[in-house]
């Protein structure tokens, strides 16, 4: 692949990039090769972390990080969604672990950072700062950044503020945080799952329907908590049914304590991300990343995506003229879809090899 029609900005990264890409295909060439995952499976075999820690980044916030792969390799930085969730083993086995270094962490207040749902201290400006902060204690000069649905959204405002720490982004299912997206989630899409929506909404009182975010996220907030449990199990099976087509009945209930406090943080973070905006202000992301031409951008979005709508997608590429966009026919949300995971793991085979997502 040649690299005629690259702004200044862009050859400066890919050449700087070939340097630091021949060192690391010497050291993964020292490795023993893997067999290419199988078509019906498009992932790499499990593996676990070769270092893990916790970074201190202030007001009593404890990120979790993990790394894997290898760790001469291409730096990457993997961003989950929610906001909330938090990293699971299974997004490491989208990466090579013969080419990249990967580094997954829990954003704040969740999965296994501590304080567990923690909010205070906690908005997008400070994961942010939490994502360089994490880079510098690591060492890294600058990485690949991966993000999927507020991943992606987290990705962009990182980039937005920290261009220059970042070799490329790759986003998946891509979440801008604006009110229609929000409202699509929980009213929009309503209108193809009219069921499911009527479990979401069994106990809200009907005057809270047209804005039912508001209503979850003070049930979320009161006691006892076995009233924040019911939300949260209600909200976790809309959530699903949104990402398969289909009605999902809420659980009865969760199998022990642990995973019930897990759940209950987990969407407490997200009302209060979503209910303020993600404090993002009135700086919109796509105002925040026009500066970011010359950036190898790759965006990958499901043809049948009712999460996160593909008109997101589609206006960030408006925006970022270079940036690259592949539909994935048959694909939804969910990132382990065959048709998905192929495309993540090809887009990120190309830019281990080419320093780029021009093609």
């Amino acid at each position: 692949m040649t690299e005629i029609g690259l702004s200044s900005h862009e050859l400066e990264i890919t050449g700087d990039y070939g340097r630091q890409r021949r060192v690391w295909q010497m050291n993964a060439a020292s490795m023993k090769t893997m067999t290419p995952p199988a078509v019906d499976a498009p992932l790499f075999p499990p593996c676990e972390p070769y270092a893990t820690g916790q970074l201190d980044v202030g007001n009593g916030h404890l990120i979790y990080f993990e790394q894997c792969g290898l760790p001469t390799g291409l730096p990457v930085v993997f961003l989950h969604g929610g906001p909330g969730s938090g990293c699971s083993a299974r997004q490491r086995q989208f990466f090579d672990p013969t080419v990249f270094r990967v580094v997954l962490f829990d954003q704040r207040g969740c999965g296994r950072s501590q304080p567990l749902g923690d909010l205070h201290h906690n908005t997008t400006a400070a994961l942010v700062e939490d994502m360089e902060a994490l880079r510098c204690h690591l060492g890294v000069d600058r990485w690949l950044v991966v993000g999927g649905s507020w991943g992606a959204a987290l990705a962009l405002a990182y980039a937005a503020k920290y261009m220059q720490a970042c070799l490329g982004l790759l986003l998946r299912g891509v979440f801008l945080a604006r009110r229609a997206d929000v409202d699509w989630f929980f009213c929009g899409v309503r209108q193809l799952l009219p069921d499911a929506w009527a479990d979401l909404a069994r106990d809200a009182p009907r005057a809270s329907h047209p804005d039912l975010l508001a209503w979850l996220h003070a049930q979320l907030h009161q006691q006892p908590v076995a009233s924040a449990l019911r939300c949260a199990l209600a909200w976790e099976a809309w959530e699903q049914s949104v990402t398969l087509h289909r009605q999902v009945l809420p659980r009865a209930e969760c199998p022990n304590v642990a995973e019930a406090q897990r759940l209950v943080a987990k969407y407490r973070l997200q009302s209060h991300y979503l209910t303020h905006g993600c404090f993002l202000g009135d700086h919109s992301l796509l105002q925040r990343c026009q500066h970011l031409t010359g950036l190898p951008v790759a965006l990958l979005h499901g043809r049948d995506d009712w999460v996160c709508r593909p008109q997101a997608a589609w206006e960030v590429h408006a925006n970022l003229p270079a940036s690259q966009l592949k539909w994935v026919a048959n694909s939804g949300h969910n990132p382990f879809e065959p048709g998905m995971a192929q495309a993540m793991l090809d887009t990120l085979k190309y830019f281990a090899t080419h320093g780029h997502f021009t093609a």
